[in-house]
């Protein structure tokens, strides 16, 4: 499965949950590293658990595992590896606190 994919894959895994402003962020000019950025936000701890493993049990469909997952048991910010897709899912406040897509930002896009 193609990162365009699976990024797609992850994003409507997401809003099938009924995830919170759900971003994909390009980042295969900034980084070798991984290809896709999917940062969404969850309402509540379970809901973000919830949406991470929404992901995993929909990509595990299309035949993908991740290569790890964090932040489960806390549930403030649950990070999904598939290599060249990454998937945070993250409350409110932490997304806030962290703004992930202004720090990958191309530097073309930044403020």
């Amino acid at each position: 499965m193609e990162a365009e994919e699976l990024a797609a894959l992850a994003v409507s895994a997401l809003d099938d949950l009924k995830a919170v402003n759900t971003v994909t962020v390009d980042v295969r000019e900034l980084t070798d590293v991984t290809d896709y950025l999917v940062i969404a936000s969850g309402t509540s701890n379970r809901h973000v658990k919830s949406l991470a493993d929404n992901v995993t049990v929909e990509a595990k469909k299309a035949g993908m595992r991740p290569l790890g997952v964090e932040g489960e048991d806390a549930g403030e910010w649950v990070l999904v590896d598939y290599g060249d897709v990454v998937v945070h899912v993250m409350l409110p406040a932490t997304r806030d606190f962290y703004d992930l897509e202004r720090l990958w930002a191309s530097p073309d896009r930044a403020p």
